[in-house]
C-alpha cells in the first residue's frame, strides 16, 4: 500500500477515535474551553517531541525542511480556520448531536476539502473520485435530515458541517506548506490555536474544568489533533489534498464504532443506511488508480526525500549517505509514465 495512504488512514483512525472521547467531555467544560485544551495538549505534546528530536539529532543535517517565511501566511490561515473556528464549532455541535451521528457527519470534511481542491485550487480528479464523493454527500444529507427537529433548524448538524468547511479550508491551505516539517507545522498550530481558544474562554469568564478533565482533554488532543495532524500533513505531501481528504473520510467510522460501544448510543436503520453509503464512497476512493505520461518542469524546493526516480541529483555539501534528508534541490525536466497521485511533484495539468 502506498505510504501516503497509510499516513492518511492512521490520521483518520486517531482523529476518529478522538470524537467520542471529546463528546464524553462535553458538560465538563465549555465548548471553547474544551477546544483550547484539545489543541493545547496537541501543541505541548508535539513541542516536547520536536525538542527531543532536535536534541537527538545534534549537529547532523536536518531530516526535515523547516518552515520558511513565505509559508507563514498559509499556515496562519490554516490555524485561524482549522485550529480556532473549526474545533469550537465541533464542540458546540457535539452538545446537540449524538456522537455516532456526529462522527459520520464529519465525513463531509473530505467532501468539502475535495470540492475546494478541485474547483478553487485546480487539483485533478476523475469520475470515480467524484462518484465516491457523491455517495458521501448523500450519507451526510441523510444524517442531517435525521437530526432535523419538527420545528426549527438542526443547529447541531449545521455546526458540525460548518466545522467541516473550516477544516476543508485548513486542509487546502496546509497543502501549501506540506513539504515542510510536519511536526513543526502541527506543533505551531496546536500551540497557537490552543492559546487563542483558551484566552477567549477565560475572557468570557468560563470556568476552568477539573484537573482530571484538563489532562484527559490534553491527551485526547495530542493523539486526535496532534499526531493525527502530523500524519495528515505527510499524507498531503504524498497524495494531494482531495485524495487525502477522501482517505481521511474513514475517520468517522472509527469514531462511530467507538461511540456505539458507549452508553446511550443506539443506532437506528437511518444510521446504518448512511454508513453503507459512506462505506461505498470510501471504497471507490481506495480502489482508484491514476497513470499517464506526464512532464515534470524545472523546479527547485526543499523537503525530506530519498534518492528515488524523482530525486537523482548531486550534492554541493558533504553527505553521509543517510536518507531521508532535506536540503534545497533542483528537479530537471523529465517526461515519463507511472501511477501517481497529485503529490508535491505531480501538480501538473491534464
Amino acid at each position: 500500500m502506498h505510504k501516503g495512504v497509510i499516513y492518511a488512514l492512521l490520521a483518520a483512525a486517531l482523529f476518529g477515535a478522538s470524537t467520542p472521547f471529546a463528546k464524553a467531555l462535553i458538560g465538563q467544560a465549555a465548548p471553547v474551553m474544551l477546544a483550547g485544551l484539545l489543541y493545547l495538549g496537541s501543541g505541548l505534546g508535539l513541542l516536547i517531541g520536536y525538542t527531543l528530536r532536535a536534541l537527538a539529532a545534534g549537529d547532523r543535517p536536518p531530516a526535515n525542511a523547516r518552515l520558511t517565511r513565505q509559508e507563514l501566511p498559509w499556515l496562519g490561515g490554516a490555524i485561524l480556520t482549522g485550529g480556532i473556528a473549526g474545533p469550537v464549532l465541533l464542540m458546540f455541535g457535539l452538545t446537540l448531536t449524538p456522537a455516532s451521528s456526529a462522527s459520520l457527519l464529519l465525513n463531509l470534511e473530505g467532501v468539502l476539502t475535495a470540492l475546494l481542491a478541485w474547483f478553487v485550487f485546480k487539483e485533478n480528479f476523475d469520475r470515480r473520485i467524484f462518484l465516491g464523493m457523491v455517495l458521501i454527500v448523500a450519507a451526510g444529507v441523510l444524517l442531517s435530515w435525521q437530526q432535523r427537529p419538527a420545528l426549527g433548524v438542526p443547529w447541531g448538524a449545521l455546526a458540525i458541517v460548518a466545522a467541516c468547511l473550516c477544516w476543508a479550508i485548513d486542509n487546502n491551505l496546509t497543502r501549501k506548506v506540506s513539504a515542510s516539517d510536519a511536526v513543526q507545522i502541527a506543533a505551531i498550530k496546536g500551540l497557537v490555536a490552543g492559546s487563542v481558544n483558551l484566552s477567549i474562554a477565560l475572557a468570557l469568564g468560563l470556568p476552568w474544568p477539573g484537573t482530571s478533565t484538563a489532562l484527559i482533554a490534553g491527551v485526547v488532543g495530542f493523539g486526535g489533533y496532534g499526531l493525527s495532524l502530523v500524519l495528515f500533513v505527510l499524507a498531503l505531501r504524498h497524495l494531494g489534498t482531495a485524495r487525502t481528504g477522501a482517505y481521511f473520510s474513514a475517520a468517522p467510522f472509527v469514531g462511530a464504532a467507538i461511540a456505539l460501544a458507549m452508553p446511550g448510543e443506539t443506532p437506528d436503520p437511518v444510521f446504518w443506511a448512511a454508513a453503507a453509503l459512506m462505506g461505498a464512497g470510501i471504497w471507490l476512493h481506495l480502489t482508484e488508480t491514476h497513470a499517464h505520461a506526464h512532464t515534470h518542469v524545472l523546479m527547485s524546493h526543499a523537503h525530506a526525500h530519498s534518492h528515488d526516480a524523482h530525486h537523482q541529483h548531486s550534492h554541493d555539501f558533504p553527505w553521509d549517505g543517510k536518507e531521508p534528508h532535506s536540503h534545497p534541490h533542483q528537479h530537471e525536466p523529465l517526461t515519463h509514465s507511472h501511477p501517481h497521485f497529485p503529490d508535491i511533484h505531480h501538480r501538473h495539468r491534464h
